[in-house]
């Protein structure tokens, strides 16, 4: 890497807590593939680092949960590590760090806004954790991940509960069939979609949210139909 190049970084290198000894690993990390395509500076953009990343992001997120909740079932840690391993919160902790401002994309990707999409920056930040992984080891990946996630497992008391389970549970407990979801509609341009997605339950009538992902628009549809079905027992 080279001088200038490493002093573009630095500041990303102190919020990930790693000074890189191999950058280059850095480097493929924040690489999207438009930019492997339109420069050619370096053999492939950041997708097999991304595979790594989820797998060893997996895998602290579990130590961690473990470590902090002895008491806690499998069913209650199962619930906690997949609402801190969904893309909303790789968002939000790329977002934190503003991961955005190192993405290496063609210019066509760039004007686009892609450095604001919600995809794309899940997935580098996946990478860059694979990077740290491969650079030093569970050593040095682990404290970025202690920085970051223990912030957000302090935010909730109890296991969390998302809407589509609550509802899949409601159903399950009221003798009826899963919660059935369908895509109405995706608008917006491709950086920055907007899911529209209905869900209905048998005996009740279907439901509309909207969301900037299919999961996120399926939570709000689901919370949604619960609102609507306390409504009807409250009245």
């Amino acid at each position: 890497m080279s001088e200038r190049r490493s002093g573009k970084l630095k500041a990303l290198e102190e919020a990930l807590g790693h000074d890189f000894e191999r950058p280059e690993l850095l480097e493929q990390a924040l690489t999207h593939r438009s930019a492997v395509r339109a420069r050619g500076k370096v053999s492939e953009g950041y997708e097999r680092l991304e595979f790594l990343g989820d797998r060893v992001l997996g895998l602290l997120v579990a130590e961690l949960l473990v470590n902090r909740f002895p008491r806690e079932q499998e069913g209650e840690l199962t619930r906690r590590h997949t609402a801190l391993v969904r893309r909303d919160t790789l968002v939000r902790i790329a977002r934190g760090i503003d991961l955005g401002a190192y993405l290496k994309l063609s210019k066509g990707e760039s004007d686009a806004g892609s450095r604001k999409s919600p995809t794309l920056l899940a997935d580098a930040c996946e990478a860059v954790i694979a990077a740290l992984y491969l650079d030093g080891g569970l050593a040095v990946a682990r404290p970025f991940i202690e920085r970051y996630w223990n912030p957000l497992v302090d935010e909730s008391a109890t296991p969390p509960r998302d809407a589509k389970t609550a509802l899949q549970e409601w159903a399950q407990g009221h003798g009826l069939p899963l919660p059935s979801y369908k895509t109405v509609a995706i608008e917006g341009p491709s950086h920055e979609p907007r899911f529209t997605i209905a869900v209905s339950v048998t005996g009740r009538a279907p439901v509309e949210a909207q969301g900037r992902s299919k999961r996120a628009a399926e939570q709000a549809a689901a919370k949604l139909l619960l609102a609507h079905v306390q409504d009807e027992k409250r009245g």
